[in-house]
């Protein structure tokens, strides 16, 4: 009965760090969820085998990852479309749909628990998940939680010399592969004229807070743009289709700014399009990434399905 009591209280207290680190192990807050709760199942299936010679948290961690590593063992990991080849034409014919499985998606910063943003960026989380998944839960125990490298090796049942070399080989995948670091905190000034700029579809302003070596990419398609002058032709071309769209703010997701983008609609009002994360360096915009499964990620993000005129 009293360990009964204190799983109740763990898993409310812990439920928001299990996502967190749910997340980075699968790629999708989606996914992530699904983990907590089929460890939350496991974790009162197994009470009564709870002897408490580990820490409830511990034990936890334990059941969320070994149900992270049995889903990660029959896909392939997610990615971004700069993972899977090289930046193309912003031309139609280069637009290739891949299914939702494929890509690593925006999970909303969390509210209620310290975040290192570099931890949750999307680069960084692609970056991991090029690791072997139990590589990956190194990493993520040692590095980012900042768990004992013995700690680590009795979750995952190995030994120290085995997770640090674990972690060793994980540091040199990440060094080769996370790009080039973002600015953490939030421009005010800079991201209200990214968006004035935007909604008034003008270039000259654009051109003054986006940079020339800008890049984006539209998950579901495998087409990434590199540099400003694709990026607006593309906008100016095959995407003119967002001329006219309004931009609702919509918090941080992975430690940047997102926002709503509601294109206009044939019938009046504005349709839901894109989520845009928004990465920013050196003052300017450095990155633009317009989710369009806007029928999962708008709840998820609090956005309304549609805007009136």
């Amino acid at each position: 009965m009293e360990a009964t009591a204190e799983l109740e209280g763990a898993l409310g207290q812990h439920r928001a760090e299990l996502v967190a680190y749910c997340y980075r192990m699968l790629g999708s807050p989606f996914e992530a969820e699904d983990a907590v709760q089929e460890a939350y199942v496991r974790a009162w299936r197994a009470i009564d085998r709870f002897e408490g010679r580990a820490a409830l948290r511990s034990w936890l961690y334990r059941i969320a990852t070994n149900v992270c590593l049995d889903m990660l063992s029959s896909r392939e990991r997610r990615a971004r479309p700069m993972d899977l080849g090289p930046a193309q034409e912003p031309v139609m014919e280069n637009l290739h749909e891949r299914g939702e499985a494929t890509w690593i998606l925006p999970a909303p910063d969390p509210a209620d628990i310290a975040v290192e943003r570099d931890t949750i960026r999307l680069a960084f989380v692609a970056a991991l998940q090029q690791l072997p998944p139990k590589q990956r839960a190194a990493l993520i125990l040692c590095e980012v939680l900042h768990w004992q490298a013995t700690e680590a090796a009795e979750l995952l049942e190995t030994s120290v010399a085995s997770v640090n070399s674990a972690l060793q080989r994980a540091r040199a995948t990440l060094a080769a592969a996370d790009g080039a670091p973002t600015d953490a905190e939030f421009d005010e000034e800079l991201l209200a004229r990214y968006v004035a700029a935007f909604e008034a579809y003008d270039l000259d302003r654009l051109a003054q807070v986006i940079r020339e070596d800008a890049t984006q990419s539209m998950p579901p398609y495998d087409m990434w743009i590199a540099g400003r002058d694709d990026i607006f032709t593309w906008w100016y071309g095959p995407g003119i289709g967002c001329k006219g769209s309004r931009v609702l703010p919509a918090g941080r997701a992975n430690g940047s700014p997102a926002f709503g983008q509601y294109k206009p609609s044939p019938d009046g009002g504005y349709d839901p399009w894109a989520l845009q994360v928004i990465e920013l360096r050196d003052g300017k915009v450095a990155e633009l990434t317009f989710f369009l499964d806007t029928a999962a990620l708008f709840p998820l993000f609090g956005l309304p399905p549609r805007l009136g005129a």
